[in-house]
């Protein structure tokens, strides 16, 4: 197995016990078992392009996965084609305006920018996979609202959506298809 396979693996289960940890300590409200497997709508997301990003967005995933039942990201296999493409970028974070629906198209893009002026990378990572899920921004918002971005300042680290995000996400994928809801398509740009 190549290395850059063994680090992946090793950084996204670092990512996944961090995820877990964050979202245990933020206590967000259990999701719900009664959501059938049928009504679960997978997105897979491909990260090859977002190379320094994989750790934060390995947590970012666990997070939304941890708490939303009717949706679920999974790591798109290599050559398959992915909903959501995460790329790494130099400038300013920014995402497609959702919900993606399968066999859809959205983009995130992870900016450095927001790095070098000090905001956390997880934080980021879930934010940004929020809006592929149809949240747009909160601004101004406090800490504890995942889509306030960058309003909450660079201290903030908190990558678990609240109640809101949870069940506004849950009813854009009631029914396991997201259809009543059109995405705009818009790319957001996370600025202050």
């Amino acid at each position: 197995m190549p290395l850059c396979t063994w680090l992946k693996a090793g950084t996204t289960a670092a990512a996944v016990i961090l995820a877990t940890a964050t979202a245990a300590t933020a206590a967000p409200a259990p999701v719900s078992s009664a959501v059938s497997a049928s009504a679960v709508v997978t997105l897979r997301y491909d990260d090859s392009r977002a190379g320094g990003w994989e750790a934060a967005i390995a947590a970012g995933v666990a997070s939304w996965n941890a708490n939303v039942g009717n949706v679920k990201l999974v790591e798109a296999a290599p050559g398959t084609r992915a909903e959501i493409v995460i790329v790494a970028t130099t400038g300013w974070p920014q995402a497609t305006l959702g919900p993606v629906r399968p066999g859809g198209r959205g983009r995130v893009e992870l900016g450095s920018q927001a790095v070098a002026q000090g905001y956390d990378k997880t934080r980021i990572a879930a934010h940004e996979l929020g809006h592929s899920l149809g949240l747009p921004d909160t601004k101004p918002g406090p800490c504890s609202q995942l889509m306030s971005g960058s309003s909450a300042g660079t201290s903030c680290t908190n990558a678990v959506p609240n109640a809101t995000e949870r069940s506004r996400v849950e009813s854009a994928y009631a029914g396991g298809a997201a259809a009543s809801i059109p995405a705009d398509g818009r790319m957001l740009v996370d600025v202050r």
